[in-house]
């Protein structure tokens, strides 16, 4: 199946309250969607997260000609021709333009063989995964945690047996929220907490110090993203599992942190670390290390479909909580780019099931992203 048409779709909206976390108050979500058009008419979907118009521009100027009346299925050859056209750009807007189209070209070639990417891709080694809810957030005002018990008890109604709330106000109050939530939600629910790069060193040991009553899976993200040296003095430190990785895009940087043994959770972002080959040379890399990987996502149906179809490859790992890992991450604040084909439902067990359908297991018509499109443009040989 031949690339024929190249779609870009920036898509946004403003979420009601603004997401608060240790480092911003989010007011504006923003993303790129792309859609790759085959010879047939069949289209794949890929998407870029967080730099989304800086993606797009490395896309028109640079990625398109390479991809362009090539066959979606030569992915891999594709992807390295990608890679090599980037220059000094490994780790940012070319890295989510590269994973963009590798999505999207997954997704156009497993259609075109009416299976699913997994299938694709040698064949799922589970149906379901145990989802947890990316949320509550942070609140804006004199009480930023004022709000969780009443969304952990909708979280928990809903069927989630591990929830990630968003910390970082100050260490003794996450101490004091998260001793609180271990004791409303029991010892059988999975809790880990996300500070969001919010903090320094000093900072992150004290309030891994107070929050450690509260028997948590894993601390995401408590320092910047490329502090090597600080992650190595947490990692060292803490009690439970230190994770991140959502904000690397390059194979060298997820090396650097594994060799450096910071990190016992690692997780890539499939829109930031180069789709689905992307993933799988870092999830590759962390085998070696005897590392769980799974997917971050916080945007779109697209990405959250795609990292379903990656979860379903992923070997099972031991990692405490409700179930092996990997976990699915569902994004829990109103985010209508998440629900545009209705919610990401649960099972009563807390488990999400995989699309077996084509591709990443949906069907998405771009008149459905209308509300949502701040430019659209197309690219044709």
């Amino acid at each position: 199946m031949k690339v024929v048409g190249i779609q870009g779709f920036h898509v946004g909206f403003a979420p009601s309250p603004a997401l608060g976390n240790a480092s911003t108050f989010i007011r504006r979500r923003e993303m790129l969607l792309l859609q790759l058009v085959g010879e047939d008419g069949t289209a794949g979907w890929g998407e870029a997260f967080n730099s989304p118009a800086a993606a797009a521009t490395v896309i028109r100027t640079r990625l398109a000609s390479l991809v362009l009346g090539q066959p979606a299925e030569d992915m891999g050859r594709i992807f390295n021709a990608m890679l090599g056209s980037l220059g000094y750009d490994r780790r940012g807007a070319g890295m989510m333009a590269i994973s963009a189209i590798d999505m999207a070209l997954h997704d156009l070639a497993a259609r075109a063989r009416g299976i699913s990417v997994a299938r694709m891709l040698g064949g799922a080694s589970r149906d379901r995964m145990l989802a947890y809810a990316s949320g509550p957030f942070i609140a804006e005002g004199d009480d930023p945690y004022g709000a969780y018990p009443d969304a952990v008890e909708a979280l928990l109604n809903r069927g989630f047996r591990a929830i990630k709330p968003r910390v970082g106000a100050a260490p003794r109050l996450d101490g004091a929220v998260m001793r609180e939530m271990r004791r409303q939600v029991g010892p059988a629910v999975g809790l880990m907490v996300d500070i969001n790069q919010g903090y320094t060193v000093g900072a992150a040991l004290e309030s891994l110090r107070h929050m450690e009553e509260a028997d948590l899976l894993w601390v995401e993200e408590p320092l910047q993203p490329e502090d090597i040296g600080g992650y190595q003095t947490v990692a060292a430190a803490a009690r439970c599992a230190i994770a991140g990785g959502e904000a690397l895009g390059s194979l060298a940087a997820f090396r650097d942190f594994l060799v450096a043994r910071t990190f016992s959770v690692l997780q890539p972002d499939m829109a930031v670390c180069g789709g689905f080959t992307g993933f799988r040379r870092i999830a590759a890399l962390a085998d070696a290390f005897d590392v769980p990987v799974m997917p971050h996502v916080f945007g779109s149906v697209v990405n959250a479909h795609a990292a379903l179809q990656m979860g379903a490859l992923l070997l099972p790992r031991r990692g405490g909580g409700p179930a092996p890992y990997p976990f699915i991450e569902v994004d829990v604040t109103p985010n209508p780019l998440l629900t545009l084909l209705g919610p990401m439902e649960l099972g009563a067990d807390g488990l999400m099931a995989v699309p077996d359908a084509p591709g990443l297991g949906f069907e998405l018509s771009p008149d459905r992203l209308a509300p949502f499109v701040t430019e659209h443009w197309e690219i044709a040989p």
